[in-house]
Parts: C-alpha cells; structure tokens; sequence
C-alpha cells in the first residue's frame, strides 16, 4: 500500500520549521524561541517515555533545550529539527539513566558521549551568546557558576564541578535543575528582547588574567594584583588556601620553575568569571604542573574577592621514576 501525501498542516509545519532554523542560525533570537516554544511538547513527551513523568523528566527536557539553544548551528537539516531536537532530549535522558548505574561520579565523563558545546564555539555564535549571557546575569552566582562549568567550560564532569567549587555532588545536581528550569525559562520569555554584547565585558577578564601571567614573570604580580584585587581577596585551592601573598608565592615559584600559562577561555559574568588555563611545563621536568587550572573568580564592583583554582584530572599519568 503506498504512503499517501502528508497533509498540507504537516507540510506547513516543515516548512516553518526550517525557515526559522535558518533563521535562528542567522542570528534571529526570536525565530530560535519561537522554535523550541513549538517543539518543547514534543521534547517532553520524549523525556516522559524514557524517564516517566516526574522531576527527571522535566531537568531532561531543560538540558535538552540548553544544549539546543547553545547548537542550534549544528542543525544540517532544517526541516527535520524536531527529529534533532528529541534526540537532544534523548540523549540526556540516557545520560540521566546511566548516571544512576553505581559507576563512580568522576568516571562518567570518560565513558559517556558529550553532549556539550565547544565553549570557544559556543560564545562565538552570532547573537546567540547575548541572549544566552544576558539569562545567565539574572541566576544568582551559585547558579550561575555551575551552569557556566557545565556548558560553557571543560569542567563537564560532576564531580569535577563539586572539586571545583567545593561544594558536595548532590548540589551540583541541584543546582544545574534549578538552573535550567530557570534559565530555559528566562531564554523563552526574552526571545525578542534586544541584548548587549558581551565580548567587551569577556574581553577585559581575559586581559586581566594574561596581565596578571606577564606580569608573574617579570616580577611584577603584587602591583597587578593591587590593580585587579581587592585588598581582602581569598585564594584557595583543594589542598587549603590563604590570602594574596600566597598566590603570589605559588605563582612566582611556578615561574622560577620554568612553568609557564596560556589562557584557552574565558567566561565573563558581573559577578563569576571562569579562566582556563594550558600550563606549560619545563621540558627536563614535563609533571612539574598538572596540564591545565581552572580560575573561578568571585568579583565584587569588578575586583576579584575570592579565586579558587582547580586543576582538571590528567589524561595521562606520569609513568613513575
């Protein structure tokens, strides 16, 4: 029996529906809302049959959306967005059901399939990146910090975030649901709103990093520091912590050492911002430093108040003498 022609509605919709991804993808933040607005029962309805209905279902959907709105580049054909976008929801809902197998938290990220954006691609694209930033202003900073490791870094692992903000794995999990249910929320509601742009406010973090790095090598940290800190600033790490002399006497010691720093990323918010850093290691001693830091800076009026570091796992281990 041959399939009869599809319905001039279900032609309709096709049509519209590629006529906003192209949009979206050209920069137009109201045809992306008004996109995942029209497909987000059709997400849930994913989520619902592979989780049931409940809290599971609904943070499926939110990561579903996040990771979309974030790679909605990625869609190579745009009347079939609908079929990408519940396979967005499926695969976090998978990830969601291994997750619940007793595999230790900090080996998920080696054996699982990422789904998360490149964050140097991610806040490159068109005016997504304002849209996107300007919803992640209005989450508190707790919020805010974990979603931006989540999604927006190479901090991906939940364990990983709990090391790097010292906070239990239970509260990342927390923190990400109610971030998104937030953020998702936040994102369709200003749609059509018109939004700043945030390469000047990432722009200075970085250049107050690469400033402070320079100026670790040539002696001059302390008058960067001043410039850039406030008097009261903390410094920790998961070994302990201390004031700005101590940062100061841990960089300056890694520099007489022959290590050496590239900024790779930088996340810029009013009040969090998240630095990646390569670390640069002497050849006649290659595991002097771990490969790379985290910097997450906690700023008041702009001057950092508190930075914590945090050193990703290392991908190979140093073979022993």
């Amino acid at each position: 029996m041959e399939r009869s022609t599809p319905p001039r509605a279900a032609q309709r919709v096709a049509v519209d529906d590629g006529e906003l991804v192209r949009a979206a993808q050209g920069g137009d933040i109201g045809a992306l809302g008004t996109l995942l607005a029209a497909h987000r029962p059709g997400m849930t309805a994913v989520a619902v049959a592979v989780l049931g209905a409940g809290a599971d279902a609904d943070d499926a959907v939110q990561e579903g959306m996040t990771v979309a709105l974030a790679r909605i580049g990625d869609v190579r054909d745009p009347g079939a967005v609908g079929a990408w976008l519940r396979q967005v929801v499926r695969n976090a809902c998978l990830t969601q059901l291994r997750a619940r197998q007793p595999l230790p938290l900090d080996e998920l990220h080696a054996v699982l399939p990422s789904s998360e954006p490149d964050p140097a691609e991610l806040l490159e694209r068109h005016a997504t990146r304002d849209w996107v930033w300007r919803a992640l202003e209005d989450l508190s900073p707790p919020l805010r910090l974990v979603v931006m490791l989540r999604h927006f870094s190479g901090v991906t692992a939940y364990q990983d975030i709990a090391t790097a903000c010292s906070i239990p794995v239970g509260t990342v999990r927390s923190r990400l649901a109610k971030a998104r249910g937030q953020l998702t929320a936040r994102l369709l509601a200003t749609a059509d709103d018109t939004h700043g742009d945030v390469k000047a406010q990432t722009a200075v973090r970085r250049r107050e990093v690469e400033d402070m790095l320079v100026a670790a090598e040539r002696g001059t940290l302390a008058e960067v520091l001043a410039a850039y800190w406030r008097p009261d600033a903390e410094f920790s790490w998961s070994g302990g912590g201390g004031d700005a002399s101590r940062f100061l006497r841990g960089m300056y010691q890694d520099i007489e050492d022959g290590v050496r720093g590239r900024v790779t990323n930088v996340l810029a918010s009013r009040e969090v911002a998240v630095c990646e850093i390569d670390l640069i290691n002497p050849p006649e001693n290659p595991f002097h430093c771990p490969p790379a830091v985290v910097w997450i800076q906690h700023l008041e009026a702009g001057r950092t108040s508190r930075l914590r570091f945090f050193h990703p796992p290392r991908s190979v281990q140093p073979i022993p003498a």
